[in-house]
């Protein structure tokens, strides 16, 4: 058995956990920061990184409480170095290589989006490769051919917005609160997803990318009109800003599924994974569900308490990496962008 110590500090998430064998998850610990972010209507990074040098001790200490696992039961350190906001990232690598060094375990170098697609096969009797792996979080929208947990193709990825960078900004146009993910699915049923025809950005046939501030801006000019960008949300209703939401929701999840079986389409993979923060989106979940069901494709999502940002897919994965013989030395140093294709 192979125990890893995961770390992951990405974004606004304080985040360890202990994982055996990148699948029994024997703790994971997040510490939230959105009270902290919540009246900015988005993460401040130095805020963040203030909350991560204040809490990282303690998450780390009570993931290993929890695990019942000493720094003898630890065989590896696996964390986060990228992508992210770098001031956050720095302070989880910080953490892994000081405990390696004071440890003597191997540090392990994990890229935060290649994470993703293993959350999906957390806890899986046997891995779910090749598939067609889709993220889509707060920072990220991205399309991989995935061959095996170490083998990943990007297939395409966001241009512009993320979908998850769309949810917070239309929940702000909405008057909605942050995240805006969660708030515009809880707005959104009491909405009517037809009630606006808001544009799918394709981005030509065979594109693999995806656009969101299209249908951002569209969002916008509804409220207030074309043209303008403030102004018009004090004259609608509560339905008619039930009905914005759900029709956006609606709009994003069809590009997601659209894309993603396009993608099914070109590798010829007969498995589809979901990871990333809006993969816990119910109406993607079913919509993608559905749709693989109508074309005898295998659907694997993550967990919820996975897709989020998450110390135990940092974990998983870095037992693959492990077992690689892919390890980091001391110099290892955080990156806003990934170094991987």
């Amino acid at each position: 058995m192979t125990t890893i110590l995961g770390i992951e500090t990405s974004c606004d998430e304080t985040a360890a956990a202990v994982v055996d064998d990148g699948q029994r998850v024997r703790s994971s610990v997040v510490a939230s920061q959105i009270a902290f972010h919540q009246k900015y209507g988005g993460v401040v990074p130095e805020i963040a990184s203030r909350k991560h040098i204040e809490v990282i001790d303690s998450v780390i200490e009570e993931a290993l409480t929890t695990a019942n696992c000493s720094r003898d039961g630890v065989d590896a350190i696996a964390v986060t170095h990228a992508p992210g906001l770098v001031g956050s990232l720095l302070i989880g690598v910080t953490a892994a290589k000081t405990l390696s060094w004071m440890w003597d375990k191997p540090l392990v170098a994990v890229d935060h989006i290649h994470a993703h697609t293993t959350s999906s096969a957390i806890g899986l009797d046997s891995a779910p490769w090749p598939a067609v792996a889709l993220v889509v979080s707060g920072g990220h929208t991205t399309l991989f051919h995935v061959r095996d947990f170490l083998d990943l193709e990007r297939l395409g990825a966001s241009t512009d917005d993320a979908a998850g960078e769309a949810f917070d900004k239309v929940a702000t146009i909405l008057g909605l609160s942050y995240p805006g993910g969660p708030a515009i699915e809880a707005c959104a049923r009491d909405g009517d997803p037809n009630a606006v025809d808001f544009p799918r950005t394709m981005l030509g046939r065979d594109s693999l990318d995806f656009s969101f501030s299209g249908i951002k801006t569209a969002v916008l000019y509804h409220v207030n009109g074309t043209g303008k960008t403030s102004g018009g949300l004090e004259r609608m209703s509560a339905q008619a800003i039930a009905d914005a939401a759900a029709s956006f929701q609606r709009a994003v999840v069809d590009v997601l599924v659209a894309k993603t079986m396009r993608a099914v389409s070109r590798v010829g993979v007969s498995t589809v994974v979901l990871g990333g923060g809006v993969a816990a989106n119910t109406l993607l979940r079913k919509e993608l569900r559905e749709e693989c069901a109508r074309r005898d494709l295998t659907l694997h999502t993550a967990e919820l308490a996975h897709c989020g940002d998450n110390a135990a897919m940092i974990a998983a994965h870095g037992y693959h990496l492990l077992q690689a013989g892919r390890t980091a030395d001391l110099t290892l140093d955080a990156s806003a962008r990934s170094a991987a294709p």
